[in-house]
């Protein structure tokens, strides 16, 4: 059996063989003969391949099966990656179309905008038109004030002398900045409340009793320290530094302004930040390191001509202590006793609540009203007579003022923290002799109480 399908595998290749045998004129089969050929040798080579069990033929089966399983998973793939990309095209008509449709036309008008326009005009030759491009010519201010100008004049109209000719300039309108450097801005507002004195005010903001005077040109400093005359609600300017507050006037400069103060004109430049050293009038600048006008002096008072009352306190020659209940010095504001009279500390502590009223505790005539540097802030210091003073300190406030004599409960100043002091307090001191003078010393406040 194999012998005959080998004969006729030979058979079929021999009429197939284009060898010596077939004469060069024998014409070659045609195109449906040769395949039917190739499909008779490749049935036989399958018959003898299924019906030999020999080694090569089954290499060659295996390699055929494999041969197909390849082209099963090639052509598999193929497939899923046209069916992927059936998928995207769908979802790229369905989804996306509208928008990139949208963006396309947005693209096209762009461009489309910003390609060069043409000379606008169908007379116009197209070296007329580029020569009226080249004579057009762009003004800023709008012609306001000196412009230059190279177009003819029209000296036909009287009226029209210096004027340039309607040549197709351009004048495009500038916003000019008006706005005037001021150092308004820079000054504090104050509004004074009741028991305020104009030292005690300057202390507060850093800067000296007289730039507080200047700036606001007072009157009297009296207004800002008794309280009966006291300007509750006044509003004050406080200037940031110590100086002058000035309005420019017509023919002022830096120069002449610090000539005039005796300060360099630089450093006023730096405390206004101004950027331009012209001034404008009206414009309102500090002056550091500036003095104007010293405070007046008033006009003493006649001393009274009455001899005064026994115990009243005016520290005079021959006035006695009287004695007599003694009024606590703190009123309200949940004042208590923080720390007694003790060796190192020779006067007692009364706590309250900052601003209450400090009051002298007997009559007695003020022999010290303001800041002392002795660690005691502003303070009062009251001669009762028989040389038995008593000192008030640390206050915020002093609204007594020195000579003046009180009565007993009366308003003298209001608890603060100034000097070494910490917390709101009052320090309460008694004096057997003047304080701080040579032979005088302090006692035990509570004795007379």
């Amino acid at each position: 059996m194999l012998n005959a399908v080998s004969g006729v595998v030979r058979a079929i290749a021999r009429s197939r063989s284009n060898g010596p045998h077939r004469s060069p004129s024998e014409p070659a089969p045609p195109a449906t003969a040769r395949g039917m050929n190739r499909r008779a040798i490749g049935l036989a080579r399958y018959m003898a391949d299924s019906l030999t069990a020999t080694p090569r033929a089954r290499e060659r089966n295996v390699a055929q099966a494999q041969s197909r399983r390849e082209d099963a998973r090639h052509w598999s793939r193929a497939a899923a990656r046209r069916r992927s990309r059936r998928r995207f095209v769908l979802r790229l008509a369905t989804d996306r179309a509208l928008p990139l449709a949208i963006a396309l036309i947005v693209v096209i008008a762009a461009g489309v905008s910003l390609a060069p326009a043409a000379p606008v005009g169908a007379a116009q030759g197209e070296a007329a038109a580029a020569e009226e491009l080249q004579g057009v010519r762009l003004a800023i201010g709008g012609g306001a004030g000196p412009v230059e100008f190279d177009g003819p004049i029209i000296a036909d109209d009287p009226s029209a002398a210096g004027v340039p000719a309607d040549d197709g300039t351009l004048y495009k309108p500038v916003a000019v900045d008006t706005s005037v450097k001021s150092s308004a801005e820079k000054l504090k507002h104050y509004t004074v409340q009741e028991g305020d004195t104009l030292t005690a005010i300057a202390n507060r903001h850093g800067v000296s009793m007289l730039t507080v005077w200047w700036a606001n040109e007072l009157a009297t400093r009296d207004s800002l320290r008794a309280g009966e005359s006291l300007q509750t609600g006044l509003d004050l300017l406080i200037p940031p530094v110590n100086g002058l507050v000035v309005t420019v006037q017509p023919g002022d400069t830096l120069d002449t302004l610090a000539a005039a103060n005796e300060i360099d004109a630089a450093e006023i430049a730096r405390v206004n930040e101004l950027d331009d050293p012209n001034l404008i009038v009206g414009q309102v600048l500090i002056l550091p390191g500036a003095e104007g006008e010293p405070v007046p002096t008033p006009k003493p008072t006649a001393k009274p001509t009455q001899k005064p009352r026994v115990g009243s306190g005016d520290g005079g020659v021959g006035v006695a202590y009287s004695g007599g209940a003694w009024a606590w010095a703190v009123v309200g504001g949940g004042n208590y006793i923080s720390q007694y009279f003790h060796y190192g500390h020779y006067g007692l502590d009364i706590a309250a609540s900052y601003g209450s009223t400090v009051v002298s505790p007997i009559g007695g005539r003020v022999t010290f009203a303001g800041w002392k540097s002795n660690g005691g802030g502003y303070q009062v210091w009251i001669s009762h007579g028989s040389g038995l003073y008593t000192t008030l300190n640390h206050m915020s406030a002093v609204t007594a003022s020195t000579g003046q004599n009180v009565s007993r409960g009366q308003r003298v100043g209001r608890v603060g923290i100034s000097g070494w002091a910490s917390g709101s307090h009052l320090h309460f001191e008694v004096w057997v002799g003047a304080p701080w003078e040579s032979g005088s010393y302090r006692v035990n406040p509570l004795r007379y109480y």
